[in-house]
């Protein structure tokens, strides 16, 4: 049974999600599908009484719920079962965006800015900034559209405009030039590298000049005394605060007054906390006791701490945006793939077009060479198709009448006219960049760890430092509030996060050095954390288990009078004029077994079948057994038996026949990779599941995967790939994902680590996280030793860096002066958070040496 009501008082995603939760408590419900604004949806056996489900929001806020029915929600009784059937289904979001809805932003979105956060769900700002709910950078949609036309003048270049017509200068009818749309590039990424290098220049004096104190002699102070250094300081202090990390204080303040405490209340706190203590120590001194002062009789400062904070913090915000500046420059090279301009058939004429005005039904001529600008059917003519783009596989597929083509696939040596049957977004591509786009979006920026520790850090800290306070100033000694302020201060500064700022860059850099050091190139900390968890892995066939180019495999006689090398050099040598890429291997195998080739005349190319020619008097024949049928060359029983042998193995076989007479074969395939069979033996042992999804035929998938021991899905378009990877994540397991064609782009981004072969298409490579520099995966073995020694590293860093927080707070507040008169110096305090920096980072050079 479905119910159906209506709660007031939700105005953000944040009230969604906490009636949400509060809803899911009711054990009567089986599931529950809350939406914004006020619909709520659930499915049970009983009916819960609505003064149950009241006094469970209102444990929870000011919210309000009254029962309705499907018809008043305009919900069909069919599509609330969908709803809450494919809600049912949702991941749990351990992948990185718990509790935040996947984005669908439609239409006109494009150039507007959304939360990563979702904090208000799919709330859309016209400008550039920082969310007003969570403070997190407000990132960018960006256009899928595919290209831009200028139509220019052929004798008159200087003439473009945006419309198609005339040159006002000689008459002739504009033509559309071939340009795609240049994305525009996010200015985020560069404003934030200019900050951070301005961050460094004064942030590194500062730091100097505190650790100088730490030297023995204290050279710095031969030349001019502490109190100047601190002036210095200050002032080297004042661009980094009000400048280059302002945004850090203002997001602090949005997540106080939002009550939505995370990483920015921490360090806004911490950082704001420290240099306003130092400038007060600074300007009246006299306020401080005695104790709270070095030998000079100055107080002692923090804008070291402050400073090195803000910098780090903005380090990560830089890389982060870089992160988002990579995902968009995959998407360009998509979006490159599909020509600008058509020729389109109309009324017997051909007219160059832009493919933005191509309709469905429209006829299309497409070239040899030529790319193919929307999906459509083959009218006329046939070609051999390279679809690696789309299939990932290398062997171009012919095509005849009436088969289906894709956009941005690649006409062979036929001029063949197609039927537009989908058109702009309709198309494959188009589905694929949008998809690369949805996959990307959906992983939120969470700094998950640091979000959890500043929820319940900040508040007890705060807390602590107020107990301190009222505690100093009613049983302190005179003066009491002199005491009460200095050491309230002293508990938010030791509690200012120095180490715990190095704890995970330190690592992370230091891990993603080794793992460059080893041919494993990883994007950022969250691929580093989860490589170590991984439950499956999807592998594409071609170029990663593969070598993923044609390649001979066998040379097979079949004439006493002709050897295997007569015969590799007489089908390299009519293989020569050809462009075709089964071509182009048996030449480069003939050469690379120093075999010369011989002149070849009167050469011509059978589309679809094979080649021909006349070497040395005697006329060849190389292509398929329609090519020898058609000639008729008989081939003998042991030919074909042997040749059908290799095509079950999903070998392509082109045979040759010298004058009339069936001479031998070729075989041409694609070889497994030399380190396949180990790495996958390798994975499995570690129990990790390995499934391999191919666009190549069933056949030669069935064959590699026998071989490899593993499972297998064939003939998978980007789309299947993308759905498996959400499956296996919606049962709660971390996916990896191996590939290097454009067609895997999109699984890339959806999965939780995408892995790219270093030899594959700078799309794959750009969807990412994690690229092995040489193609071979058993890189994917060290990258996941690497992921575990590293984050255990971090572990082990964040325990230094809390260890010193613990201890030294309740020094701070001064649990021990009753007994033994001690107050925490500020020296000691700086000595004791310089100690947790050295020990943090101590501890993450040691990754250096690890074996992989």
């Amino acid at each position: 049974m479905i119910h159906a009501y209506r709660v007031n008082g939700m105005s953000c995603e944040g009230c969604r999600t906490k009636v949400q939760k509060a809803l899911e408590t009711v054990d009567v419900f089986k599931n529950i599908k809350v939406k914004l604004p006020d619909t709520v949806i659930a499915e049970s056996d009983n009916t819960p009484s609505l003064t149950r489900l009241q006094n469970v929001l209102s444990d929870v806020g000011n919210y309000t719920i009254s029962a309705t029915s499907l018809m008043s929600l305009g919900i069909e009784q069919n599509k609330a079962e969908e709803i809450l059937r494919n809600n049912q289904s949702t991941p749990s979001c351990q992948h990185g965006h718990e509790g935040k809805p996947q984005p669908s932003f439609g239409k006109g979105s494009e150039s507007k800015y959304y939360c990563p956060m979702f904090c208000e769900g799919e709330k859309l700002y016209d400008q550039a900034g920082a969310c007003p709910v969570c403070g997190m950078n407000l990132e960018k949609i960006h256009s899928a559209q595919t290209h831009q036309v200028t139509y220019t003048c052929s004798d008159h270049p200087e003439i473009q405009q945006g419309q198609s017509g005339h040159c006002p200068q000689c008459g002739k009818e504009l033509i559309p030039t071939e340009i795609g749309q240049e994305e525009e590039t996010d200015g985020s990424y560069k404003d934030l590298l200019t900050k951070f290098k301005w961050s460094l220049v004064f942030t590194v004096p500062i730091f100097i000049i505190a650790m100088s104190e730490m030297i023995p002699g204290k050279p710095l102070y031969q030349w001019l005394s502490q109190p100047v250094w601190n002036w210095i300081q200050l002032t080297l202090s004042l661009p980094v605060v009000f400048y280059t990390c302002r945004m850090f204080f203002e997001r602090a303040w949005t997540s106080i007054k939002t009550l939505n405490l995370n990483m920015f209340t921490l360090i806004g706190i911490g950082a704001g906390v420290a240099w306003i203590f130092s400038v007060a120590g600074l300007i009246v001194p006299d306020i401080f006791p005695a104790k709270f002062k070095t030998e000079s009789g100055s107080v002692f400062v923090y804008f070291e701490a402050a400073t090195v904070i803000l910098t780090l913090v903005l380090l990560g915000q830089m890389l982060e945006a870089r992160a988002h500046g990579k995902t968009n420059q995959a998407i360009r090279e998509l979006l490159k793939l599909t020509p600008s301009v058509a020729i389109l058939v109309k009324a017997g004429e051909e007219k160059q077009v832009p493919v933005t005005e191509v309709k469905v039904n429209d006829i299309i001529r497409v070239k040899p060479g030529g790319k193919i600008p929307v999906d459509g059917k083959i009218l006329e003519g046939d070609s051999d198709i390279d679809e690696s783009m789309i299939t990932g596989e290398p062997i171009p597929v012919q095509k005849t009448m009436d088969a289906k083509v894709s956009a941005g696939t690649i006409n062979g040596s036929g001029s063949i006219l197609i039927t537009a049957t989908e058109v702009g977004e309709d198309t494959l591509l188009s589905k694929v960049i949008e998809m690369v786009h949805d996959a990307s979006r959906s992983r939120a920026p969470i700094q998950k760890l640091a979000d959890t520790v500043a929820k319940y850090f900040v508040p007890l800290v705060i807390l602590a430092a107020i107990i301190t306070f009222v505690v100093w100033s009613i049983w302190g000694p005179q003066p009491a509030y002199a005491y009460a302020l200095v050491n309230a201060i002293a508990v938010l500064i030791i509690a200012c996060p120095c180490a715990l700022g190095l704890a995970t860059p330190m690592s992370v850099m230091v891990g993603v050095g080794r793992g460059a050091q080893s041919g494993v190139l990883i994007k950022n900390a969250e691929a580093l954390e989860r490589t170590n968890k991984i439950d499956v892995i999807i592998v594409d066939k071609t170029g990663t288990l593969t070598e993923g180019k044609p390649s001979v495999e066998k040379v097979i006689s079949s004439h006493p009078d002709y050897s295997e090398k007569d015969i590799t050099q007489l089908i390299a040598s009519v293989n020569k004029p050809s462009e075709h890429s089964l071509a182009t291997a048996t030449v480069n195998y003939a050469q690379s077994i120093n075999l010369s080739l011989l002149d070849v005349q009167d050469f011509k190319a059978h589309s679809g079948h094979g080649v021909s020619g006349i070497i040395g008097g005697k006329k060849l024949l190389l292509g398929n057994a329609a090519l020898m049928k058609q000639n008729s060359i008989k081939l003998s029983g042991k030919v074909r038996q042997n040749a059908e042998a290799l095509q079950v193995a999903g070998k392509t076989i082109s045979y040759l026949s010298v004058d009339g007479e069936s001479v031998g074969f070729v075989a041409i395939g694609d070889k497994l990779k030399a380190s396949s069979s180990k790495a996958v033996q390798s994975l499995q042992k570690a129990g990790i599941e390995v499934l391999m999804m191919t666009g190549d035929n069933p056949v030669t998938a069935k064959t590699v995967a026998q071989h490899l021991g593993i499972e297998f899905e064939a003939e998978c378009l980007p789309e299947d790939k993308l759905n498996k990877i959400k499956l296996f994540q919606s049962k709660r397991k971390v996916v990896a994902m191996a590939g290097d064609g454009i067609n895997d782009a999109p699984a890339l981004a959806q999965a939780d680590i995408g892995i790219a072969m270093g030899t594959g298409t700078d799309v794959a490579i750009e969807s990412s996280e994690i690229t092995l520099v040489k193609g071979d995966l058993s890189g994917i073995e060290k990258a996941y030793q690497l992921s575990h020694k590293t984050m255990r590293n971090i572990k082990e860093n964040l325990f230094f860096a809390f260890i010193y927080n613990i201890l030294g707070i309740p020094i701070a507040a001064g649990v021990l002066y009753p007994v033994f008169g001690i107050l925490l110096s500020p020296m000691i305090a700086a000595a004791a958070m310089s100690f947790s920096s050295v020990s943090v980072i101590t501890n993450s050079l040691r990754l250096k040496k690890v074996k992989l």
